[in-house]
């Protein structure tokens, strides 16, 4: 490990999978505080990091600076009861005087105001880390405050209030903003009305199993985790409140018995969804599980998770020479962001340090680690509710997560090409891979080709998803969309089945309403040609010959070049393309005549007999079943 700043010794005794401990913990924590200050204003309202600038601007990004450092340097006061050593609170109280001394005036200092959404919404995104930093450390920080300051702080947070948030998970910023200032006994209806509307619009997103969607729509992502479980969790907690403490508790409570599983076995969290540059952020709902007693995890378990993820990217290059988090994933990357990423955006990864609000004598960080769920066996899980589904295999450390439920398309959207998103529109992710570039040849995708033109899939249509003993599925279905021409085809559909079992990877697609002339092509994992891991795809039925490789040269998050094998056939009508993949740190696995023995298929289903041990896995549609069980 290379970082611009001192760690104490690791502790492999307490500690004998990642070696860090609470003081770790804080050291990173004060680490990223001090390197990110060097970039302050005069005034301290602002932190204008280096970097590209978002859309929402320079001002709204050097307060998102202030807010998000704020949020981690809360947790680090707050969970150290208050000490201080290095006067982080001074400087935020300073900034906090200036930034609100006149709000939206083009100086040095000044915050801008907080409007709607769609208008100049960024501010209201930082004015929930204001506000829970506040929150966390008003004994020392707010009581302290002048009484003029304390107003005009409140007079800015409450434009948080008085705009339109986006339609998702933006309706926890006010939430957090009214507990505050009810924590410090300024609420009113205004408060209350913010708050009974954000958990009116929670519980419309919750579709069970521990998941929300981020909105009204089918986006299922880290979000869960970092914001939609966070907010009302930690808020009920700070606030003591019994009642939504164990409704919105249970929840997370039952989200992590499927997202523990979603860390590999070096720490890395699945590379899936928007905002991936928020990096460790991922652990956080496992840190505020441990520290509300909300977890089916044992203490050792979550600090192996919450320490494993903020260790993986230390470990590869997330900070710049000068101990900044940069814009991307391990180092800088382009196509890991979106257009609301600006220099301080990755400092989200703050919620993070959540895990610090556990004392240092609490079991999350004075019990033994043990090892992550990744590393006790081979595991498949189904998650229905987000359509989702969770493959795990122990030998190399690899968790796959196969999409058959999250789009990120909105209700009132059409399905265009244009808005292709290879961060939700491909059918598996990993924790050792990440998605091509949107130029590239698209990696673990099923492309419909007409008159030369290929599909995108856009809006996902879950069909169902299960598991047995040692093996799960998911389904689901969508049209595909065209870039050029025509926007669809009328009638042309895909359904498509993944069956997971061990390593392997049974990938079946039912073409529908195909045009004469029209091709299929389906690709696998996307790898570094240097990489110790192995992309296998073979294709078993509905295919034309034996897959090539292609090359993606803007690589993915994870190397700068890659290539991934593909399949090519021919569709009319009804067709069905049926294929084994797999992807596996160690010797590729078997190919067909050692993994799969005897395969049976028309365009109704299939049938694939095991080799291993002569189980068969069948595969029907209309309607659609899936089953597995012996020979």
């Amino acid at each position: 490990m290379s970082i611009p700043f001192e760690l104490p010794p690791e502790d492999r005794a307490s500690s004998p999978c990642t070696g860090f401990t609470r003081a770790h913990w804080e050291a990173v924590a004060d680490g990223l505080l001090a390197a990110a200050w060097r970039w302050s204003t005069p005034g301290r309202a602002l932190l204008d990091l280096p970097g590209r600038p978002s859309r929402s601007g320079v001002r709204s990004d050097g307060l998102e600076g202030f807010a998000r450092t704020f949020l981690a340097a809360g947790f680090r006061v707050a969970g150290a009861g208050g000490a201080d050593p290095h006067g982080w609170l001074e400087r935020y109280a300073q900034g906090l005087a200036s930034g609100t001394r006149s709000p939206g005036r083009d100086d040095t200092e000044s915050w801008p105001l907080i409007l709607d959404h769609d208008v100049q919404g960024q501010p209201m995104v930082e004015s929930a880390s204001v506000a829970l930093g506040l929150r966390l450390t008003a004994p020392w920080l707010w009581k302290h405050l002048d009484d003029g300051v304390q107003d005009r702080v409140e007079e800015w947070l409450r434009g948080s209030l008085r705009h339109v948030p986006a339609p998702n998970n933006w309706y926890l910023f006010p939430y957090t903003v009214a507990g505050f200032l009810e924590s410090v006994g300024r609420g009113d209806a205004e408060t209350a009305a913010a708050r009974q509307r954000a958990l009116e619009l929670l519980e419309g997103w919750y579709r069970g199993g521990g998941w929300y969607a981020d909105g009204d729509g089918r986006a299922f992502d880290h979000y869960n985790g970092w914001a939609l479980h966070l907010y009302p969790v930690l808020d009920a907690h700070l606030a003591g409140d019994s009642v939504l403490s164990a409704r919105y508790g249970g929840r997370l409570r039952e989200h992590l018995g499927g997202f523990g599983l979603m860390f590999g076995a070096d720490g890395a969290p699945l590379h899936f969804g928007r905002s991936l540059a928020y990096r460790f952020a991922a652990s956080s709902a496992v840190g505020l599980g441990a520290v509300t007693g909300h977890t089916p995890l044992a203490p050792g378990a979550s600090r192996r998770l919450v320490s494993g993820s903020l260790r993986h990217f230390l470990d590869r290059g997330a900070l710049t020479d000068d101990g900044l988090l940069s814009l991307g994933w391990y180092g800088p990357h382009e196509t890991t962001l979106q257009s609301y990423s600006g220099p301080a955006s990755p400092y989200w990864a703050s919620k993070a340090f959540v895990a610090l609000l556990a004392p240092a004598g609490d079991p999350l960080w004075t019990a033994t680690e043990e090892p992550a769920p990744v590393e006790e066996a081979d595991r498949v899980l189904a998650l229905p509710e987000p359509g989702l589904l969770v493959q795990a295999t122990r030998e190399d450390g690899i968790v796959r997560l196969h999409n058959h439920g999250s789009d990120h398309v909105r209700p009132h959207e059409a399905e265009s090409a244009a808005g292709d998103d290879p961060h939700y529109g491909r059918h598996a992710y990993s924790t050792r891979t990440g998605p091509t570039a949107a130029g590239n040849v698209a990696d673990n995708h099923l492309s419909v080709e007409v008159r030369g033109r290929r599909s995108a899939r856009r809006r996902i249509h879950p069909l169902g998803a299960g598991q047995g003993d040692g093996w799960g599925w998911a389904a689901s279905w969508h049209r595909p969309v065209f870039a050029d021409g025509p926007p669809m085809v009328p009638g042309l559909r895909v359904e498509s089945v993944t069956v997971a079992r061990g390593p392997y990877e049974l990938r079946v697609h039912r073409v529908v309403g195909a045009p004469a002339g029209a091709r299929v092509t389906h690709t696998g994992w996307a790898t570094g040609p240097q990489e110790p891991l192995v992309s296998t795809l073979v294709g078993l039925h509905g295919w034309d010959r034996e897959p090539e490789t292609v090359r993606a040269p803007q690589g993915t998050a994870y190397v700068r070049w890659a290539q991934l094998p593909r399949l090519t056939g021919t569709t009319e009508g009804t067709s069905l393309h049926v294929c084994l993949a797999a992807l596996t740190g160690g010797p590729a696995p078997g190919r067909p005549p050692e993994a799969v023995g005897h395969v049976l298929a028309d365009d109704t289903g299939v049938e694939v007999t095991w080799a291993d041990d002569g189980s068969r896995t069948r595969v029907s549609f209309a309607p659609l079943r899936v089953t597995h069980g012996p020979g």
